[in-house]
């Protein structure tokens, strides 16, 4: 289960770094302005870049924390620049460090229950981390992706995908 599910997880904050320090790059160069891209979004009613930061790093946490059978911590959402975003990543990755694979052992069984909109949902420890748990941390990884390659970022597939290659080349 830590293989499957922490271990995705660590790659996609590898992506993250690459698109917030690609971000960094543009505004040194002064090319971008980065509240305008720490407030960008896609639609009016989606959640700005910064959110999809802090959206991942809740995703990342709760995962790995309920699969343990602990509790998930919080955190505050006050990230207000890039600097601040890749704290973010570091201190969920401080989390996901507390977490071994022999935690994670039986964790496909465990039962885990949700409150979706209202809604309690319970998944076994399998389902949690295959229909809800990576989705929605790759969700909001893939939409800080969308969002600056929207607003006109020079990224393509290969920096979402960085970590194929982290893995592939033993690095």
């Amino acid at each position: 289960m830590y293989d499957f599910s922490i271990m995705p997880i660590m790659g996609g904050f590898r992506c993250l770094r690459g698109l917030i320090d690609t971000a960094a790059t543009h505004v040194k160069a002064g090319k971008a302005d980065e509240q305008a891209i720490l407030e960008a979004r896609l639609y009016a009613d989606m959640d700005p870049f910064r959110r999809q930061i802090q959206h991942a790093s809740d995703a990342a946490k709760a995962c790995a924390m309920r699969l343990a059978g602990r509790t998930v911590p919080s955190m505050v959402d006050d990230e207000a620049s890039f600097e601040d975003l890749i704290g973010r990543i570091a201190k969920t990755e401080d989390v996901l460090a507390q977490v071994s694979p022999a935690d994670l052992v039986g964790s496909e069984t465990r039962v885990i229950k949700l409150n979706l909109r209202r809604k309690w949902v319970t998944f076994d420890g399998l389902s949690y981390v295959q229909e809800f748990a990576l989705p929605n941390f790759f969700f909001h990884v893939t939409t800080a992706y969308a969002i600056l390659r929207h607003n006109g970022f020079s990224i393509g597939k290969m920096d979402y995908l960085v970590d194929v290659g982290h893995r592939r080349n033993g690095n």
